[in-house]
C-alpha cells in the first residue's frame, strides 16, 4: 500500500480491513510512506502493520519498496485511499491462484455523491469508455500472480503504474471479479481536472516507456490500444444521445485539463490532492 501524505484517511482504510472478519496474520499488510511530510507512517504503525519509509516522494518507489519486504508470491497492490476488506483480498488471490489467471481485479463502481454537477458529468461518459473493458487500471487495486510478478524486476518509475501492470499480463490471463471496488470521484470540479491532466500525463509517460523501455523489463503483451481522441463520441455519444451535456461538459474538462497540464510550473504531483477521509459503503 503506497501512502504519500494520506494522514487523515490512511486509519480509516487500515482499520476497516483489519476489523475484517476473515482478516489473520497470513494477510501480510505493508504500507510504503513514500516522502511523507505528515503522520502517515506514525498513523500505519499504530495498527501493527508493517511501515516502510523511503524518502523519495514516488508511488513506484514505494511499489518496489513494499514488494521487497513482503514474503508471500500473491502480490495485492491497493491505493491508500481504496478501502478494502480482507473478504475482497482473499477472493483476489484465489483468482490469481487459478490455472492460467495471472492477474485479477474487482468490479469499480464511481462514486459521484457529493460531487459538482461537472465532475458527476465526466464520470458518466469515462464510465462508458471501451478503453477500460477488461484493463487492470481504475480501480486502485491489483491483484498478480507469482507468474505477473515475476514477469518484470521492478515496477518502472512512471506514473502510469496501473498501465505497466496491465501492459505485462495478456487479455486472456485478466479477469474482473464480480466484487465491487468504490472508487470515489473529486468533489470539486478544480480536482477533476487536476486529477485528469496527472492522469493524461501518466500515459504521456508510459507511452514513452513502452517505446524506450530498457531490456530487462521486456516488451509488453498486450499494451492499452493508443488513446482515441473521439472515443467518447463514437462509442459514448452515438449510442447515447441524450448524454449531449454531459460529453459537451466531458470534453471541457479534457480541454482545461490539457490546457493544465501544458501551463508553466505546472508539475505532474499536483494531481495528488488529498481528500477526506473514505467511507466504505455497502
Amino acid at each position: 500500500m503506497p501512502a504519500f501524505n494520506e494522514a487523515a484517511g490512511i486509519g480509516g482504510v487500515l482499520g476497516h480491513l483489519l476489523a475484517s472478519p476473515q482478516f489473520s496474520a497470513d494477510l501480510e499488510v505493508v504500507v510504503a510512506a513514500n516522502g511523507c511530510t505528515d503522520d502517515t507512517a506514525a498513523v500505519a504503525r499504530s495498527f501493527g502493520v508493517h511501515v516502510v519509509e523511503i524518502s523519495t516522494p514516488s508511488k513506484a518507489a514505494a511499489l518496489n519498496a513494499a514488494d521487497q519486504a513482503v514474503s508471500g508470491e500473491v502480490r495485492i497492490y491497493v491505493d491508500a485511499d481504496v478501502p478494502v476488506t480482507a473478504e475482497l483480498l482473499r477472493q483476489l488471490a484465489a483468482t490469481v491462484s487459478q490455472p492460467g489467471v495471472v492477474a485479477a481485479v474487482p468490479r469499480p463502481l464511481i462514486d459521484t455523491s457529493g460531487s459538482t454537477w461537472p465532475v458527476r458529468a465526466y464520470y458518466a461518459i469515462n464510465a462508458r469508455l471501451p478503453v477500460f473493458r477488461n484493463r487492470l487500471f481504475g480501480r486502485g487495486i491489483i491483484a498478480l500472480s507469482a507468474e505477473g510478478r515475476s514477469r518484470f524486476v521492478r515496477i518502472p518509475d512512471i506514473t502510469a503504474d496501473d498501465m505497466f501492470l496491465d501492459a505485462v499480463v495478456g487479455a486472456d490471463e485478466k479477469v474482473e471479479i464480480e466484487a465491487v471496488v468504490r472508487v470515489r470521484a473529486p468533489q470539486r470540479t478544480g480536482d477533476l481536472i487536476r486529477r485528469v491532466a496527472r492522469a493524461r500525463e501518466g500515459n504521456a509517460q508510459f507511452w514513452r516507456f513502452v517505446r524506450s523501455a530498457p531490456p530487462e523489463y521486456g516488451l509488453p503483451a498486450d499494451p492499452v490500444p493508443g488513446p482515441s481522441s473521439w472515443s467518447w463520441l463514437r462509442h459514448v455519444l452515438l449510442r447515447s444521445p441524450w448524454l449531449l451535456p454531459e460529453a459537451a461538459c466531458y470534453v471541457t474538462i479534457i480541454l482545461l485539463a490539457e490546457a493544465k497540464r501544458r501551463s508553466p510550473g505546472w508539475s505532474v504531483r499536483s494531481g495528488w490532492g488529498r481528500q477526506e477521509a473514505p467511507q466504505l459503503r455497502r
